[in-house]
Order: C-alpha cells, then structure tokens, then sequence
C-alpha cells in the first residue's frame, strides 16, 4: 500500500503530541541557590625600612617619596669606597604580584656596559637576582639590597682623571600575579633547596648557607638514587696559572658513593691518550650525565681538565669535560717527601691541580687517607681516578678500597664516581 507523504506528517506530528502529554505528568525541578559577595580589592605595592650597611661611605640617607621612588646621593672618593643600603619591597594588599619588567639607566640611557671604575648592583638581600615573574605574595615583603662600589681591581689608567657625575637610575614594574609567577629561590640548604636555587646561589656567589661536606641525594633512574657531596667552594690564585686544571677550583660537586663499575677501557688494555682517549670519559659524560636530572644538568659547567700520562706519552692531556673522574693530588698531598714515588712522581700532572677542599679539610695524606673510602652497595670497593700511572702502559691509578692508592688496569673493572662544577 502506498502512503503518501501528507499521511507521514501527520503520524509524525500525533507521536510527538504523545510524547509531550505524557512527560508532563512526571515533574522534577533541579535548582542550584546560593549568594556570592565580591571583596574590594586592594592593591598596595611599596618601599619601606631602608637601611644602611655598616662600612659605606658616610651620606645622608635615603628618601622615600610617594612610597615608591627612592632617592640616594653619594660621593665616593678612593677606590675601595662603596654605599651600600636594603630597602623592602612590601605587598601591604590583598593581590598577589609579581615582578613585570626591570630596567636599569645610567644617565638616562639603559645599561649596557658600566663604566671600568663602576659596580653597580641591585639585587635581593642574599645577592640572589631579580628576575620577571618572581613573587611578591599578598601581605608579604622582599628586601632589596643596591650597592654603588669604586672597584680597586683596576689599573691606574681606568681611574678617572676628572669627577664623573652619574645618575643611576633602577625600575622595577609589579602586575597581578598570574600561573607564571615563581617563588624567589632564596637558598636555605644544600639538602633541601631545589637544584635550580642552588645553580641560582652559586651563580650569583651566594653560598654562604652550603658548606663544604654537606650532601643531597639525586634519583638517577635505572643507576639508581646516590650522594652527591659539596667537595670545593674555594677558588684560589693558583687556579689562574697557566696549563692549570679547574677541577678543583670554585664549586665543585663530587658523587661521595660509587654509582657503578665499568672498565677504563675494555676494547684495548691501554693508557695510551690517557683520560680524553678513554672509554670511561665517554661513558660518563653521556650515560652517567645523561641519568642526572635536567634541572641539575642545566648548571653544570664545561670544565678544562688536565691528566696525567703514562710510559708511552711525554707531555699531559687537556680536554673539556662536563663530568670527570679525580685525580690523585685533588685528594691525597704525598707524603712519603720523595719526588722520585709516591703519586707526585707516578701522576704527571699532580702539580697542575690542588686537593679538593673537603679532602684538605680532613688532612687526607697518602699516610692517613681512610677519608678516601668510598661504597657502592654498602661495600667499600676500589675507584678509578683519571691520572694514568706514568711507569705503565696499560694501567690507570685508582682508590683502592681501604683509602690508599694503587692502580690497575686498563681493563679492570673499578667504580665509577665523578665530579663536576657549578658555576
């Protein structure tokens, strides 16, 4: 039978009414009540308690006027001068910010470069630096610390001959904190500030809460979590000499357990090309660094590193490493007063280097060197160091397992524990 289209219409039409006829006798009001109040808000960012450090130059102190502009005036005389106060930065309302924009002048124009004789700086209190997005909670305060200094490491044609008037000029712009908005990585602890507070503090030559000895554990995925150790902080003069090693010079951080054991070399029983030619350079500075966090990675320095050579090389090796293993003298002095033994004369290069601080702290010696022990998996077990044995061939030194040094061969299989500079 054949329905023609007006039919389809109309049936449509009288389900639709029963549809409609039929929901109306169920009934089910949903309702969402309540009352909202909207705060005033009050946005209050100021200066405030300006101090002037003891030992800067005598001036009359500084002003605050509209509670946002601070003025100095100052005269340094000699080199070796410096003015040098803190001031807060208060969040006195109920918004949170952060820092927008900063923008330092001399003499009207932005900063590019200070003049020779000039130091200038503004930065927290701890020396750790301002930075877009940091925050300024509600309620809260940060000090700020300006210092003005006639630098003395200058020669006498840097001085000035004629009085140098100069208008410095430092603009920091607060908005509403939005997500970006970051903490201020004010270090606290080599144990507990993150990696990035520390990279921060030592950048900034703020480490005065990291001391030598002090550790921190780090996750190294399928290698495991180990110790890793402040070993040097120190940067002396002999660290300028010429053909000298910086791996234990400045920050240096050192692993103080053994992550794992490998060969110096297991391809060829050799010293030959010493340390840079090594299998074991290659395989720390790509599995091993590779495992460390990339929070930590992001600090670490490209450091020049001078090694000792064995009996087939006449001349020591210099290469740029991220991570390196020791070598002898960065933690024994020798001690046996024989230029023709003991590890001054079996390592080339121990003069081209100095013992890590942590080392020198303890007054290891090749005499008294239990302070070189180090575990892995609970056992004190042998080390590799970098430094070929000058009489051999085919041999690296090493930490033998109760402190003393010895050596080994290429192909033995020691542990693995390096170091590394921040900086």
């Amino acid at each position: 039978m054949r329905i023609d289209k007006d039919n389809i219409k109309i049936i449509l039409i009288l389900l639709v009414v029963c549809l409609s006829l039929g929901y109306a006798y169920i009934n089910s009001d949903l309702n969402i009540n309540g009352t909202a109040q909207v705060k005033n808000a009050n946005w209050d960012i100021h200066w405030a308690n300006i101090q002037v450090t003891n030992g800067s130059v005598s001036a009359s102190t500084p002003t605050i006027s509209n509670q946002t502009t601070v003025n100095y005036s100052v005269v340094l005389n000699l080199p070796g001068d410096y003015y040098e106060f803190t001031v807060d930065a208060v969040n006195g309302g109920n918004i949170d910010a952060m820092i927008d924009t900063i923008d330092s002048k001399l003499n009207g124009a932005t900063i590019t470069a200070l003049p020779d004789y000039l130091n200038y700086t503004v930065s927290y209190y701890d020396g750790m630096p301002l930075q877009t997005n940091q925050l300024l909670a509600a309620n809260t305060t940060e000090k700020y610390k300006v210092r003005i200094e006639y630098r003395t490491d200058i020669e006498l044609n840097q001085i000035p001959a004629t009085n140098q008037d100069l208008t410095l000029q430092f603009t920091v712009t607060y908005r509403q904190a939005t997500d970006d908005a970051v903490s201020v990585p004010h270090p606290v602890s080599f144990a507990d500030d993150s990696w990035s507070t520390i990279i921060a503090a030592v950048q900034s030559g703020n480490t005065s809460n990291y001391n030598v000895g002090d550790t921190k554990t780090v996750d190294m995925g399928t290698l495991g979590t180990h110790t890793i150790r402040i070993a040097n902080k120190s940067t002396p003069t002999e660290c300028s000499t010429t053909g000298f090693s910086q791996t234990a010079c400045g920050f240096v951080l050192e692993f103080a357990d053994i992550i794992t054991t490998h060969r110096m070399n297991s391809a060829n029983n050799t010293n030959a090309g010493g340390w840079p030619a090594s299998e074991m350079r290659t395989y720390v500075n790509s599995d091993i660094y590779n495992a460390l966090p990339s929070e930590l990675k992001n600090g670490i320095m490209n450091t020049t590193v001078v090694s000792g050579h064995g009996d087939n090389y006449s001349n020591n090796f210099t290469s740029t490493d991220k991570l390196y293993l020791l070598s002898t003298h960065e933690i024994w002095k020798d001690s046996d007063g024989n230029i023709e033994s003991g590890i001054d004369h079996v390592d080339t290069a121990y003069n081209n280097t100095r013992q890590l601080d942590y080392y020198s702290a303890q007054d290891i010696t090749t005499s008294n060197c239990s302070g070189a022990i180090k575990q892995y998996n609970s056992s004190s077990i042998n080390w590799w160091l970098r430094s070929a044995h000058s009489g051999s061939y085919a041999s690296f030194l090493n930490v033998v397992s109760n402190g003393i040094w010895s050596s080994d061969s290429a192909n033995g299989i020691d542990g693995v524990s390096p170091a590394f500079r921040i900086g």
